[in-house]
């Protein structure tokens, strides 16, 4: 189902019962944050507080606070993949008749393309000048220790000052006055890539923020598309329906037509960096206070009736766990594309996307689990991995207590263990420089021959595929019915 707008996503949320619509009054500081914490932890609705002190816009949090509700503005995961997964495999045709072969899906692609329109609703109010004011949207302040209030889910749409080509980030931005904010983004994203490129040729570099956009557009701004794919595409690409832009009013950019919320102006890369943070993050820690580059506002323009999209994020589960599981999903393909022996993998809650890696191989020769943890440390937003721990291929990497009893099992530490030096994530606290430290590698695979053991391995104990099969279909005959 392709969403238009956030508007429809939300008609949608309650028809289905997973919307719950709140009219007693709330503050943005820290109030909705306690009430989202404890509502996502009990895998609770969404919620729209329709009553919010001190501003006119409701706001809509929760929004993608289980995997049915992702699932809902996304589509089937696993249809979607194998989508990913036909779009990316490397098949180049070779002659005409592959050529015209290719034709169909080409012109179903075109399809998916955005779209420039001559006007859109996040345009029906313009403001600009003395008129300009932050401070009427209800941006939370979502922990104690925070600096401030922080735009948490904004689309912020940049351009390579060369090639024109537009890329959407998510990076949080932390209201600084009426118009202005800092732009969170890490030196490995690609917002931060265009903005040096912005520096180096002596630019004033244009940046707009879509906030409360339709559902498949806010999630791709959070995946790691590979270079050149433009995320307004991408989002396209799973609606099946292109995405309509709008130019923005003050610059030079394209923004969602149907968005709640537009922010226009720009990151002068000449003027100095400003303390930004510190801000409760997703690893259940505050992130320190650093420098980073100041937006500042030219025009917000909005609905008339807006609705402001956020949510908080800390320790899991959050919503942004969701959206990384569906990321999971959707790039396996993309993952086993580049590591053929991959079977299946998985990134557990505790591990907050980074800290942690489950994936199972199919072993074929000694140490190949040692190329897998060198191949993922190579591959993309997992080159920040922390740990990772390799298994065999009848292992199930979604169930943690299963993983762990291999590690239990298959682990001599002083043979089975690598430690490495190189990038982690900047938000790793742990980490003894931002951005550098030590990543470890667990190899709890079955040994075999020239992986350091003299000793024979022991066969593991399972029972007979034919009996297991004969047991299940008895199971109610033998009153069992009621024990799963």
């Amino acid at each position: 189902m392709a969403f238009r707008d956030l508007r429809e996503f939300i008609d949608e949320l309650d028809r289905r019962g997973q919307l719950r619509r709140i009219d007693a009054p709330v503050s943005s500081e820290l109030e909705i944050s306690e009430i989202a914490d404890r509502v996502s932890k009990a895998h609770g609705p969404a919620l729209l507080f329709n009553n919010v002190a001190g501003s006119k816009m409701p706001v809509l949090i929760n929004a993608f606070g289980s995997l049915e509700r992702v699932q809902l503005a996304l589509g089937n995961l696993d249809d979607v993949a194998a989508r990913v997964q036909e779009m990316i495999k490397p098949e180049v045709p070779v002659g005409f008749i592959d050529k015209l072969k290719k034709l169909p899906a080409l012109a179903k692609m075109a399809g998916f393309m955005p779209s420039i329109v001559s006007k859109g609703v996040c345009q029906q109010v313009v403001k600009e000048g003395d008129a300009l004011n932050l401070n009427e949207i209800p941006v939370l302040k979502c922990w104690p220790g925070d600096a401030g209030r922080f735009i948490t889910l904004p689309l912020v749409f940049t351009k390579d000052p060369e090639s024109g080509e537009r890329n959407i980030g998510m990076y949080r931005m932390q209201v600084f006055d009426r118009n202005s904010t800092g732009m969170h983004w890490q030196s490995h994203h690609d917002g931060a890539a265009n903005f040096e490129a912005h520096r180096r040729a002596g630019k004033r570099m244009p940046v707009a923020v879509a906030i409360g956009a339709d559902p498949v557009l806010s999630y791709a701004a959070t995946a790691p598309l590979p270079p050149g794919m433009d995320e307004a595409f991408f989002a396209g690409f799973i609606r099946e329906k292109g995405v309509e832009l709008v130019r923005c009013k003050t610059i030079d950019m394209e923004v969602p037509a149907t968005a709640e919320i537009v922010l226009e102006g720009y990151v002068d890369p000449a003027e100095p960096p400003r303390i930004e943070g510190p801000f409760g993050d997703h690893t259940g820690f505050y992130s320190p206070a650093e420098l980073y580059p100041v937006f500042h506002v030219t025009a917000i323009t909005h609905r008339a009736d807006a609705i402001y999209q956020t949510l908080i994020v800390g320790k899991p589960p959050q919503e942004d766990l969701y959206l990384g599981r569906a990321t999971e999903r959707l790039f396996a393909p993309l993952v086993r594309m580049m590591i053929p022996d991959m079977v299946d993998y998985y990134l557990p809650d505790f591990g907050v996307f980074h800290n942690c890696l489950f994936v199972s191989i199919r072993k074929r020769y000694p140490y190949m689990a040692r190329k897998v943890m060198h191949a993922i440390w190579g591959l993309g937003q997992l080159t920040v991995t922390k740990m990772i721990v390799v298994v065999d291929e009848h292992v199930n990497v979604h169930d943690t207590d299963e993983v762990m009893f291999y590690v239990g099992a298959n682990v001599d530490p002083r043979r089975d263990v690598e430690i490495v030096d190189g990038p982690v994530d900047e938000l790793d606290h742990a980490a003894p420089f931002t951005g550098a430290g030590s990543k470890m590698g667990i190899d709890a695979t079955a040994k075999v021959a020239g992986e350091g053991t003299v000793r024979p391995w022991p066969t593991e104990i399972r029972m007979d595929k034919a009996i297991r099969q004969r047991v299940a279909a008895r199971w109610k005959e033998l009153g069992l019915g009621d024990i799963a």
